[in-house]
């Protein structure tokens, strides 16, 4: 008999045991995270976008924005690139930076639309998120194709933004509008359900799992802002 074979069976089932345990915990901690980096990011942007010092300072030009913007994309990458190395209090400060930056790159829209438009942007945001959360986690229908067709549409959207940026065109802005939020929303269960099958895959339920679950709350953060700005642009109302 072959005892080293069921040792590793034995093994497996108990990791497969614990893992089942400690997934709703981890799970609670993805969504945890992403609420505290989006309370984050709508405090300072509610501050910025307030502040008539700061919006002259950060809005009046691009070169401030430019350069947060920058800053945004060099600590995503570099949270992607080195998890593994960070500790998970170093990660979770970096996220944490990460949310108010993009605070105060989102500080125009206080400026720009009312703050009972704003909410009810919000409001259903949060309901179409939630929605399509709960379907991606708990879907058997394997979303791994349909990611990847997302995300190589998600270039597509990123690169006709860029051209619109120079064409001025409203009915083309109300298009990427239309399928930004298609896409975001889709990219949103896609990505629960990735979170969900890379928790389950982890080695173990300690600091490794966590740093899986931090990874999962910056990008379902990611899918819910985006979203919200992309439905803002049809239920935002102007100040003026």
């Amino acid at each position: 008999m072959n005892f080293d074979n069921f040792s590793n069976v034995a093994g497996s089932h108990d990791r497969e045991l614990e893992m089942s345990r400690a997934f709703p915990v981890l799970m609670r901690k993805v969504y945890t995270w992403m609420a505290m980096a989006l309370a984050i990011t709508g405090i300072v942007a509610y501050g910025a976008g307030n502040s008539p010092a700061l919006i002259q300072m950060l809005y009046m030009s691009r070169g401030p924005l430019l350069i947060a913007g920058l800053a945004e994309l060099g600590i995503v990458f570099y949270l992607s690139a080195r998890i593994n190395r960070l500790s998970l209090v170093a990660a979770t400060t970096w996220f944490i930076i990460f949310s108010a930056l993009n605070g105060l790159t989102l500080g125009w829209i206080f400026a720009a639309f009312t703050t009972a438009s704003i909410a009810k942007t919000f409001f259903i945001t949060a309901g179409t998120f939630g929605a399509m959360a709960l379907i991606g986690t708990t879907t058997k229908k394997d979303m791994t194709k349909a990611g990847g067709i997302m995300m190589m549409a998600l270039i597509g959207l990123i690169i006709a933004g860029v051209v619109n940026i120079f064409l001025h065109s409203t009915m083309m802005d109300l298009i990427i509008s239309g399928i930004g939020v298609l896409l975001f929303t889709g990219l949103t269960a896609w990505d629960a359900q990735t979170i969900k099958r890379n928790l389950l895959m982890a080695p173990d339920t300690g600091e490794s799992a966590q740093k899986i679950a931090l990874l999962g709350s910056l990008s379902l953060y990611l899918d819910f802002i985006n979203l919200f700005l992309y439905l803002l642009r049809f239920f935002g109302s102007s100040r003026d």
